[in-house]
This record gives C-alpha cells, sequence and structure tokens, in this order.
C-alpha cells in the first residue's frame, strides 16, 4: 500500500495559520519562509514513511499552478513552469529523505474543484494542460495526477496530454454526496468514457475531496472497480457547497475515518494508493494507515 499526504491547503491554512490566496500553496515556493512552513506541514508525513516503511507518493504543490489561476496570483507563463520545476525538485527533496518514495507532479482543474465552472472541450483540455504536464515531467516527477476533476472532457484532454508528453497519468474525480461528479455524470461512466476516449491510457483513476460515505453509492461489482487505483477522503460529511461556506474546519473523527476507509476499500480492491484531502492531516492519515493494514492491505 502507497499513503500520501493529507489536505495540504487546509492543514496550512487552519493549523499553521498561513493566508492561501486562491487556496493556492506553490507560491510559497517563492521565498524560505514558504520553505520552511511547507517542510514543517511535510514533518510528520516523512515520519509516519520512516515509521511504517510504506512507499510514499510526494505530491508537488501544484494543484493551483495552472494558467487561470496562476494568472490571478501574478504568475505569467514562464514563471508558472519555474515554479512547477521548483516544486518537482522541492519534492524530490522530500522523497530523497525516504526508504522508498517517490514524485506525483499534481494538477488541478481549470475551474474552482467543486463545480463544473470554466467547462472545456477534450482538445481545450488537452492544450490548456498540456504545458503543466510537461513542465512537470521535464523537471523529473514520476507520474502526473490531475486531482479533484469534475467533468469527463478534461479528464479525458489531461490523459491525452500526458500521452503526448510520454509520462504515467492518474485521473482523480471528486463526487459529491450521492456518488456522481459535480456535473451529474455516474463515476462508473466517467471512468469508462475516459478509458474509452484514451485508449486505457490512465495509469488508473482516484477519488478524492469526498467522504468514503459518498463514494459507496457509486460502487458496483462491474469490472471498472478494478480501474480505481487510489482514495484520498476528506474529514467531513459535508457537501461540497457546505464545505466551500464553512467558515471553521471540520476535521471530524481520524480513527473513524480510518474505520470508514478499510470498509470502502473491501468493494475497491485495486486500490494501493491512500492518503487524506480536506480537513485531515497526519492523525488521519495515520489512522488511515493502520486502518487498512489491519484490515489485510499490505504494504507494496
Amino acid at each position: 500500500m502507497r499513503l500520501t499526504d493529507g489536505g495540504l491547503e487546509t492543514s496550512l491554512i487552519f493549523h499553521q495559520g498561513l493566508d492561501l490566496p486562491d487556496f493556492a500553496a506553490f507560491p510559497l515556493l517563492d521565498d524560505d519562509q514558504g520553505r520552511a512552513a511547507l517542510r514543517t506541514y511535510w514533518a510528520p508525513y516523512l515520519e509516519l514513511a520512516r515509521g511504517t516503511g510504506a512507499h510514499f507518493l510526494v505530491d508537488t504543490v501544484t494543484w493551483r499552478a495552472n494558467p487561470d489561476w496562476g494568472t490571478r496570483l501574478g504568475y505569467d507563463e514562464a514563471a508558472l513552469r519555474e515554479v512547477n520545476t521548483e516544486a518537482v525538485q522541492f519534492a524530490r527533496e522530500l522523497a530523497d529523505q525516504l526508504p522508498s518514495a517517490s514524485v506525483n507532479g499534481v494538477l488541478g482543474p481549470r475551474g474552482d474543484g467543486y463545480v463544473v465552472g470554466h467547462e472545456m472541450t477534450v482538445e481545450g483540455a488537452q492544450s490548456y494542460h498540456r504545458p503543466q504536464v510537461a513542465a512537470l515531467a521535464e523537471a523529473g516527477a514520476d507520474q502526473v495526477a490531475l486531482l479533484t476533476v469534475t467533468y469527463v472532457a478534461e479528464a479525458v484532454g489531461f490523459v491525452r496530454a500526458a500521452r503526448d508528453v510520454g509520462i504515467p497519468a492518474v485521473v482523480s474525480f471528486t463526487v459529491e454526496t450521492d456518488g456522481r461528479l459535480p456535473g451529474g455524470v455516474g463515476l462508473r461512466e466517467a471512468v469508462e468514457v475516459v478509458d474509452h476516449e484514451t485508449d486505457g491510457s490512465a495509469t488508473g483513476f482516484m477519488v478524492n475531496c469526498a467522504h468514503p460515505d459518498h463514494v459507496a453509492p457509486a460502487l458496483d461489482d462491474g469490472d471498472w472497480v478494478g480501474r480505481l487505483v487510489g482514495f484520498r477522503g476528506n474529514a467531513s460529511r459535508m457537501s461540497h457547497a457546505q464545505l466551500d461556506a464553512a467558515e471553521e474546519l471540520d476535521a471530524g473523527d481520524p480513527d473513524e475515518l480510518g474505520r470508514a476507509y478499510a470498509a470502502l476499500l473491501q468493494r475497491m480492491p485495486a486500490v494501493d494508493v491512500v492518503g487524506g484531502c480536506c480537513g485531515t492531516d497526519d492523525r488521519h492519515v495515520r489512522a488511515i494507515a493502520a486502518s487498512v493494514l489491519e484490515h489485510g492491505r499490505t504494504d507494496d
């Protein structure tokens, strides 16, 4: 079983007291103080990785480092390419401290992540995400992953862009409380359409930014479930709309979340990547790791 970290942005905001305009963490790479904050965030996860011996996926802090969000924050094309490169280098420094780790080049949606918003065609998404995919790949990321995907066309375009560049790609959809993507498409349909439109080019699919209880309604006994290779859940059972409006962090119960993971993964037998998303921190990931391993999932 491979592990990831938890909710980077929510931890930085609510636990470390940082201001992250537009929920973007990548500007922290621009100065020593920001990098120190990121090292503080990562320290307990590095300790966890050493203690469990599990392979760890070290994410780049680039979920918002794409053209639309970058422009809002004052980054032009050249600056975005540079910060994506620096993010891989920073993640590699962390990964090199562990006995078994790899660098996961993270991309986020063009839109908000909770709603469909700025919907692109497949070709538009391919063109939009390709520069960031290329920057992460050229800097040495081991794979790229598009997180919090809300609609199918963006996922297809991203996978095609990664195929063009020649780097392994993972698509991570988010779902609402009913197990469907924010655009209304079922998780099964989303996975099957992306595979059909890309000739199965994606390494696999994940779900993130949803509580285990929200994913369960989407699962059935179809072969497509074997394409689900990871899950990074929220601590809270709130809907996306409720989380967006919340002024306080709902951290839930780490142990309860761990048990919910173990139950969910009984229905997702191909999953070999687990970690957290919004509202989770190292306590949650420790509980998740302990619970999953207790229920028979072993380290790779």
